[in-house]
């Protein structure tokens, strides 16, 4: 793949290319007439664009499409076979991956591979052996991946490739350290900024540019879609929803401060909530367990709920107030087009989407709230790492 016109980019034709590979990406397959409407550029410069494209393995021309009534125009779509894309998301005990050909169809994924999180050299280097023995494991060879897209929840500035939550010590960019045991060129992103980018893409959102995507897993983030845009903020920080200092509960979060959103609307609120209540007396079917182990996990909470446990319901339903409440807010905010509610948490489904509703029309304006639709995730755990993959293509490409 000749990628060399992204480095010039001052040139025009250089922008013009981008547009049409942007294009492709968000809306599919187009036809030269279509673009040239699109791009306001005449028929022959777009012409001459795409078949450089092609040349340079980005484009396929994908043959004539159209009824049989009159001439049927070529269309033109990223090319799948130039390469592959993959996506690794990491969270606290476990990866997930994805490796997707070049236009973003996943190829085949790897699910909660076990892993544990830590800021140390032996942790970041069972992370590398794990992403390259899952590629392998695939049947891919690393040198048919173009670029290597890595989640992380917390503070990622992707530009300067660092991660202010993990793998500190070294002062290199975490990304220079990935690639040099890879590799392969190396992205890295907030998790949930690159699962707000697989829903908008590959989430049935339809033609929406306004979306707020709410990852409620064992923390609380968020992604913003704004005016049809991923939105990153001055330093790649923004949607750090679940800080936001909103409680007065006296619980101290795990970044240090107290009363943060996290602690009464995450994974890890419902984790504790429950322990409370079982330490209170109340009865389970999980209260036998906890007493026999002195814990449980946040899965096996979600899965009482969903065997109609009454105490894991009441826990899921505290959960719920709280993040329907702080979601009616972001509404009033943005006015967006739809929520998305993503991660581990949806697994709840009807325990934690009343509740959520139910606040969000106690807590909202209706003029607004009315304009807004409410679902859970489409693509569930898979939102991760297709993100990664979407993302890190946008990045190479030069798009974003």
């Amino acid at each position: 793949m000749d990628a060399s016109f992204l480095s010039n980019i001052n040139g025009k034709n250089a922008d013009l290319k981008k547009q049409i590979l942007g294009l492709c990406v968000t809306d599919g397959d187009y036809s030269i007439a279509d673009l040239s409407k699109r791009l306001d550029t005449s028929i022959p410069t777009i012409t001459k664009l795409v078949g450089e494209l092609i040349d340079n393995g980005f484009l396929e021309d994908l043959g004539k499409h159209g009824t049989s009534g009159g001439r049927r125009p070529s269309i033109f779509g990223l090319n799948p076979a130039v390469g592959y894309i993959a996506g690794v998301s990491v969270d606290n005990n476990t990866v997930t991956m994805a490796v997707t050909d070049f236009k973003g169809r996943i190829i085949d994924h790897e699910d909660n591979l076990p892993f544990e999180l830590e800021a140390t050299e032996k942790s970041f280097s069972e992370l590398c052996v794990l992403i390259k023995k899952a590629i392998s494991d695939m049947d891919i060879s690393l040198k048919e991946i173009l670029v290597c897209g890595v989640n992380l929840s917390g503070r990622v500035n992707y530009q300067t490739g660092f991660s202010f939550s993990y793998f500190l010590g070294e002062g290199k960019p975490l990304t220079d350290l990935l690639e040099s045991q890879l590799g392969v060129p190396v992205t890295i992103e907030n998790d949930s900024r690159a699962m707000t980018y697989a829903e908008y893409l590959a989430g049935d959102c339809g033609n929406i540019k306004n979306m707020l995507f709410i990852n409620a897993s064992w923390g609380l983030g968020m992604g913003m879609i704004l005016d049809g845009n991923l939105y990153f903020g001055k330093s790649g920080y923004s949607g750090e929803f679940g800080h936001f200092p909103m409680l007065n509960n006296n619980q101290i979060c795990r970044c240090g401060k107290i009363g943060c959103l996290e602690t009464g609307a995450s994974g890890s609120a419902l984790h504790r909530i429950f322990i409370e209540k079982i330490e209170e007396g109340k009865n389970s079917s999980l209260k036998d367990k906890y007493q026999k182990e002195g814990d449980i996990s946040l899965g096996d909470i979600l899965k009482a709920v969903q065997e109609e446990d009454v105490l894991a319901i009441e826990a899921i339903e505290e959960v719920g107030f709280v993040l329907g409440r702080a979601i009616a807010g972001l509404i009033k905010i943005f006015n967006p087009e739809m929520v998305v509610i993503g991660g581990k948490l949806p697994m709840a489904e009807d325990s934690l989407m009343l509740p959520v509703k139910s606040e969000i029309n106690k807590y909202s304006f209706n003029i607004i709230s009315k304009d807004t639709t409410i679902r859970f995730s489409k693509l569930g755990q898979m939102a991760g790492p297709l993100g990664a993959c979407l993302l890190s293509r946008s990045k190479m490409l030069g798009l974003i």
